[in-house]
Parts: structure tokens; C-alpha cells; sequence
């Protein structure tokens, strides 16, 4: 177990008034104990106390191995999954993990009547929200492969080439450069495509005056990478120049006030307002980003409507966009660090405007 981190989450616990939590995400099961597991239709769930008390419950097929301060319970396949799970749970308010699988919560309250289900994944994502020395480490380090990658895909662009020839390049050099299994593919979209902000590749070719929208990311050992560019081949016509320079400005501005202590939703309005006034507002059609670390989407939500005031370690994407449907679309997007005075941006790729092939 790490313990920092558990004490973190407890302490998340008391505040929520929580005595007792059921942790089922892979990621945050990972986050405490170090243990990645995708237990696809079979029960994994690391149960908690508010005094301390940890239990992880597992197939047995998961090749977990005993751990200090943690108790593991196996189970095998001909097994019902949630019998010991029941016995161990206390009486009263329970805190549920967002995205545990319904058959196994109602398993559990026909064996236990006298439980209450609340929600209860605040305390690991809000402990998970603002990351430690290592998780930034792991972030710069998948944000730098990232803008390798990215430089990579763009001199991919040539006469003739499809939009799934990139993202599968794209897909390739991630795992050469000590990229995981990514469950999500790649953004590549050409021309009129760009317009819908996530287009999956498909077999259009290149155009010349097409814009080129690049939305790659990919977890790099475990911990993700994501950034948005947006190029144009061969030529780029006034008014392709005018969206362009209305994103990256609305990018550039919305970073330049992030720093500890304003709302989220500052941030979100900060960039919005820029492009609303352009008179794009109503192609602005998405939040401004989301948080990344663990999953490529977690809080914090990066958006209007979140007030949350700003914390150093807090890792979320800025990723402002324009979509005219039939005609262009442009993103762009870099992740970014709260510091102690203010940020880090992560990507280094150039948001200048850029003309290749």
C-alpha cells in the first residue's frame, strides 16, 4: 500500500463523512496499491475504513500477492465474487465507486439489507486530483514522448495519405517509445472532417488548403499524454488564418491566468470570451479541458460550470476549438501543471501556424 496516498484518501473520507468505501476503478485500485488490473466481467474491489481497515478483493486469476497493511481475499471463478465482500462491510452508509458494475452492487444488497449505497469515489479522485512528485515526473516524461510523436505525425503528411495511415503511425510509435495498450485510437481528421471534434480516421485523403486537427494521447506508463495541433497542407486561405489565430489565442490566454487559488471555471470563461467575441462563440461547442493523470479524462472538470478553486499539482488540458460544420475545424490543446506561482505547460510542440507537406 502507499500509505501517503491512503492517508490522503481517509482523511477525504472524514471530510465526506464517509466511515467506509468500496474503490472498484482500475486506476485508483493501481493509484493505492500498485496493482494494475482489468478485471473486465469479474469483481475486483479494494474495501476501506475510515480507521485504517484495508481489504482487497480479487479473483484469484489476478495474481495479486500479499502486501503490508493490506488484507487480500481471493476468489475463483466458481465463486460468488461479493460473498466475502458482504461479510466484511459494516452496517450504515456505504460510498460506491461512480462505475462499479450494477450486478455485483445489487449482489451485495440482497445478501446486506442493512446497507445504504451513497457515492463514494470523491475521496480517491480527489486525493488523485493533485499529484505527487513521482506522478509529475511520470507526466512531463509522457508529455515530452508526446511531442515527439507529434512532430513525427505531422512529417507523415504527404500526397495521397489517409487519415487512418497516421493514427495507426501514431498508434505504433507510441508503443515503440514505451507506450501501454491505449483503449481509446487517435484524432487525425482532414479538411471538412475537422469539424466534428472527435472524428474517428477514416480512409480520406489528404487535400491540398485541407486543415489537419491532431488529437493524440496515449498512456505512458500508466500515466497519459494528451495535446491537439492543428496544420494545413501545402496552403491556408484568409479565413482559415482567422479561426487559427482565434483558437491560439483563446489558448494562449486562457493559460496565461492559471496559477493556485482562482476558479476553474475562470479559465474556461477566460478562453470562451475571447472567442465569443471573434464571433465564434456558437462553434465553440465543448468544455475548455479536462484533468489527466491516471485516466485521460478525471477531474478536474476544466469548464464553466466548475468552481473549484485551482491547486498546485492539478494536471488538465486547455484545449480551446472552432467547428464550422461542412467548412474547417481547429483545437488546440497542451496539458498543463499548477505550480506554486503559477504553471508549467507540459507540451513543447510550436502553436504557431503551420503549413506542411
Amino acid at each position: 500500500m502507499n500509505q501517503q496516498r491512503l492517508n490522503r484518501v481517509i482523511q477525504n473520507m472524514r471530510e465526506e463523512h464517509l466511515k467506509q468505501i468500496l474503490v472498484t476503478s482500475t486506476a485508483s485500485v493501481y493509484y493505492l496499491t500498485g496493482y494494475w488490473v482489468e478485471p473486465i466481467e469479474r469483481m475486483l474491489a479494494l474495501y476501506i475504513q475510515d480507521n485504517g481497515k484495508v481489504m482487497l478483493f480479487g479473483n484469484e486469476l489476478f495474481d495479486l500477492q500479499p502486501q503490508e497493511g493490506l488484507e487480500l481475499v481471493l476468489h475463483s471463478d466458481s465463486d460468488n465474487p461479493v460473498r466475502d465482500l458482504a461479510k466484511a462491510i459494516q452496517p450504515g452508509e456505504i460510498g460506491i465507486d461512480k462505475f462499479w458494475p450494477s450486478n455485483f452492487l445489487i449482489s451485495i444488497m440482497k445478501l446486506r439489507s442493512d446497507i445504504i449505497p451513497v457515492p463514494g469515489s470523491g475521496p480517491v479522485d480527489h486525493a488523485r486530483m493533485l499529484k505527487d512528485k513521482d506522478e509529475i515526473q511520470q507526466l512531463r516524461h509522457a508529455s515530452k514522448i508526446n511531442d515527439m510523436v507529434m512532430k513525427k505525425a505531422m512529417e507523415q503528411v504527404r500526397p495521397g495519405v489517409r487519415e487512418n495511415e497516421i493514427a495507426s503511425y501514431v498508434e505504433k510509435l507510441y508503443a515503440k517509445n514505451g507506450g501501454d495498450r491505449s483503449p481509446e485510437g487517435q484524432v487525425v481528421s482532414f479538411g471538412t472532417n475537422a469539424a466534428d471534434p472527435h472524428h474517428w480516421p477514416a480512409d480520406t485523403v489528404i487535400k491540398e488548403g485541407d486543415g489537419i486537427v491532431f488529437d493524440i494521447f496515449n498512456p505512458i506508463k500508466r500515466y497519459w499524454c494528451d495535446m491537439t495541433r492543428t496544420a494545413f497542407f501545402r496552403k491556408v486561405d484568409g479565413d482559415q488564418k482567422e479561426v487559427y489565430e482565434t483558437v491560439r489565442k483563446a489558448n494562449l490566454a486562457a493559460e496565461d491566468i492559471i496559477c493556485p487559488g482562482i476558479p476553474m471555471s475562470d479559465i474556461d470563461l477566460t478562453a470562451r470570451k475571447l472567442i465569443e467575441d471573434a464571433g465564434y462563440g456558437k462553434y465553440f461547442t465543448h468544455r475548455l479541458g479536462h484533468g489527466c493523470g491516471l485516466e485521460c479524462h478525471e477531474i478536474p472538470d476544466n469548464s464553466s460550470s466548475n468552481h473549484m478553486l485551482t491547486e498546485p499539482g492539478m494536471v488538465f488540458s486547455v484545449e480551446p476549438g472552432i467547428y464550422i460544420p461542412g467548412k474547417i475545424g481547429v483545437r488546440i490543446e497542451d496539458l498543463v501543471l499548477v505550480t506554486e506561482d503559477g504553471c508549467e505547460i507540459l507540451n513543447d510542440v510550436t502553436k504557431d501556424l503551420k503549413i506542411i507537406g
